[in-house]
């Protein structure tokens, strides 16, 4: 940081070289103002060279000193559940390239309104937010005001994975498949239940949507999160919900839940034998979903690349990826700063007819 501060007290220097020059030339006679104008000229040129040469050395001198103390990871999500989890798993990666503590923070609440807006208040450079596209592609459809704005707070930093949601149902309903699931609903209309992690939540936007575009009916119930939304379908609360790989797949594996569709363009890998809505007829509903690290707009652009750089490191580490990212279902995206920003602003202008399609409100 005193190499940083050193640079700005020569910046300062130099400026004041700029001006004292300037001032000089304003006060000749013109016929000699014209006769050493090259003199002048070369002069301003090297000088406003210099000046811009230390303004490079001293945002990089910024770059590699941050962090300064501990950086808090803010995930408005429950601790256990997959964003929760992948969070953890990069925190302790980037712990030891930064060399200072990483923390997860669990500010679940108000479908990611609660963290988000604590993050955009605390302005503090080493407070960075992370989180799934509900928070700046598919709130601000949903609510009339919203405590923060994504252009204004927050500085886009990386995408780090996308994937998309199964839709699971429990063991005691005795569905095995898309068509029996429909064929109860029809049969017995009110019977069938679903769970969210809340309203507005990825689960409540595609089963609404499935629901206008099947003609079923199928009660809403939200949860607090992940974790205690899949747990309903288990205890047999509820009777159906979507979830990501990484939350359902222990469950799936004991019998006590059952996949029957899957969100994404194509089949998953870890169970080919589930169709798509796409296959089942309902190409409309989207339960595709991506994570992103983001920053306050306090946080110098030069930072923001750092972070960038470090992110993308971890992820395409071989070990991480097979590990936290592959074994869990999630694809690669990294994207950075400048496109991850062209694709939040492209993907809010397309989920604001999902999010009308659905008949969702808040």
């Amino acid at each position: 940081m005193r190499s940083f501060f050193r640079t700005l007290v020569g910046q300062g220097f130099l400026a004041g070289r700029v001006l004292k020059t300037w001032a000089r030339a304003r006060a000749k006679p013109k016929t000699m103002t014209r006769a050493w104008a090259p003199t002048l000229t070369r002069s301003l040129t090297m000088t406003l060279t210099m000046a811009l040469t230390m303004a490079l050395c001293a945002t990089q001198s910024l770059a590699q000193d941050w962090p300064s103390k501990g950086v808090k990871l803010v995930v408005p999500y429950p601790a256990g559940g997959g964003v929760d989890l992948l969070a953890r798993a990069l925190a302790y990666r980037l712990q030891e390239k930064w060399q200072q503590s990483v923390t997860v923070d669990n500010r679940l609440g108000a479908n990611t309104l609660i963290g988000t807006e604590a993050v955009a208040h605390a302005n503090d450079p080493h407070t960075l937010l992370f989180t799934t596209d509900a928070t700046f592609t598919i709130n601000p459809h949903l609510y009339t005001k919203l405590p923060y704005d994504f252009e204004r707070d927050f500085t886009a930093i990386t995408q780090l994975v996308s994937f998309s949601q199964l839709l699971v149902v429990g063991q005691r309903t005795g569905i095995n498949s898309m068509a029996e699931l429909m064929d109860l609903a029809r049969a017995k209309p009110e019977a069938l239940s679903y769970s969210s992690y809340g309203p507005g939540s990825q689960p409540q936007l595609a089963t609404e949507l499935f629901k206008q575009k099947s003609g079923l009916s199928i009660l809403h119930v939200p949860y607090k999160g992940i974790p205690q939304a899949i747990a309903a379908v288990v205890a047999d609360e509820v009777s159906m919900s979507w979830s990501g790989v990484v939350s359902a797949k222990p469950f799936i594996a004991n019998k006590r839940i059952k996949p029957v569709a899957f969100g994404g363009k194509t089949r998953s890998p870890f169970f080919p034998e589930v169709p798509t809505m796409t296959e089942l007829g309902y190409p409309e509903v989207d339960a595709n979903v991506w994570v992103g690290l983001f920053a306050p707009k306090v946080l110098s652009s030069a930072v923001v690349q750092r972070i960038n750089k470090d992110v993308l490191a971890v992820l395409n580490d071989p070990a991480f990826k097979a590990n936290e990212m592959d074994a869990k279902g999630y694809d690669y995206s990294g994207l950075g700063p400048d496109e991850f920003n062209k694709h939040i602003k492209a993907e809010l202008v397309s989920r604001k007819t999902a999010v009308k399609l659905s008949g969702v409100s808040l």
